[in-house]
């Protein structure tokens, strides 16, 4: 059964039920090697290497991507990952390829075994790894997800889940298998989606959670690989990576989901429109009430009031007339994020304003 606030029963995968079950001496240490990226990840290494005494686990390497060319001069930039390893003096390795078809693959999962791992945490790593790497951690490998699995497997499961309006996500520590996210589940832990959280701050939460419940396995690793529960794959949903245009806003959508498409896609890749042509991000909106309603064609904006630009959407399943989206803050193209009182004082909107889908 998974371990969580609620219980349920399961049969284990047959990559599952061929990792060692034997328990452990009390004084010999798990040999660890740390997989990921992005500050999702670097949360948990952080939390790791505090805490390998009481764990009773050695680090002894961690794996990210290989350094990325960033900001405006395009310099090198290793991940938040290396940073936090670096910062703690623990080998670093950066692989761009585990595949047994190419001599750098080859050699990667050589220098893979020499560590002589017992278990791998994997959290946002970005490379796929072959059943070749797998198999090599006595224990296997244990995924960090940012989603209560097995809704929203895939790269995007925190964005996927705030756009389509779920109630709760949270974390699951999954047994790796050949395929996207469809490892048993040795635990799961649940995070409520509060109606002002954007990626960005469902992100945070989740990173912290995540954080703690790889802590909680890996207390009584044996036991949690014991208790593993099989996914149902009916159940099941893809959380498909995002693209830059789904930023861009259809006015004809009702008020709700705009307002879930602003903060499922804040920081990045952002919400946006048109005025005359030219590009504004919208970076905020008040929870919609579904109360207020207009007859104006979608995209109009009704009024600029100094605690919220009122825009026309598409009508709601529940009302005859359009419903309407409150702006609290903005960005127009070459300028700083303002408010709605500053927008309303520079008179950079006005009652009528038509904003567009598209640039025209």
């Amino acid at each position: 059964m998974i371990t969580s606030a609620s219980t349920t029963t399961a049969a284990v995968s047959d990559l599952s039920a061929s990792l060692p079950t034997n328990h452990l001496a009390s004084d010999q240490r798990l040999r660890v090697v740390f997989a990921g990226t992005p500050e999702f990840a670097a949360i948990s290494l952080e939390s790791l290497i505090s805490q390998q005494d009481v764990l009773n686990i050695d680090i002894v390497a961690v794996y990210t991507q290989p350094d990325r060319k960033a900001g405006r001069g395009q310099k090198l930039s290793a991940s938040a990952v290396k940073q936090v390893a670096l910062h703690h003096d623990v080998t670093v390795e950066q692989p761009a390829t585990f595949k047994k078809s190419s001599v750098e693959g080859m050699a990667a999962r050589q220098t893979l075994r020499t560590y002589q791992p017992d278990v791998m945490i994997v959290a946002a790593y970005g490379l796929i790894l072959p059943i070749g790497v797998l198999t090599t951690p006595t224990h296997g490998c244990l995924n960090i997800h940012g989603s209560l699995l097995p809704r929203w497997r895939g790269a995007a499961p925190i964005h996927r889940a705030l756009l389509a309006g779920d109630d709760e996500t949270g974390i699951t520590i999954m047994q790796m298998d050949k395929g996207l996210d469809t490892g048993d589940m040795l635990y799961k832990v649940s995070c409520p989606i509060e109606a002002e959280d954007t990626a960005s701050s469902l992100h945070d939460k989740l990173a912290t959670l995540g954080a703690t419940a790889i802590t909680t396995v890996l207390k009584d690793l044996s036991h949690y690989q014991a208790q593993a529960t099989a996914q149902d794959d009916t159940q099941a949903n893809y959380a498909e990576k995002l693209i830059k245009t789904e930023g861009e806003i259809d006015w004809t959508q009702p008020a709700a989901t705009i307002e879930r498409q602003i903060r499922g896609l804040t920081p990045w890749p952002g919400a946006y429109t048109f005025l005359d042509g030219q590009r504004v991000k919208i970076l905020s909106a008040l929870p919609v009430n579904t109360t207020q309603q207009t007859d104006k064609p979608a995209g109009t904006v009704v009024s600029v009031g100094r605690k919220a630009i009122l825009v026309a959407c598409g009508k709601e399943t529940t009302q005859k007339s359009a419903s309407t989206l409150a702006i609290t803050n903005l960005q127009f193209a070459g300028g700083k994020p303002m408010t709605a009182e500053q927008v309303c004082h520079g008179n950079q909107l006005n009652d009528g304003d038509q904003l567009t889908a598209e640039s025209k």
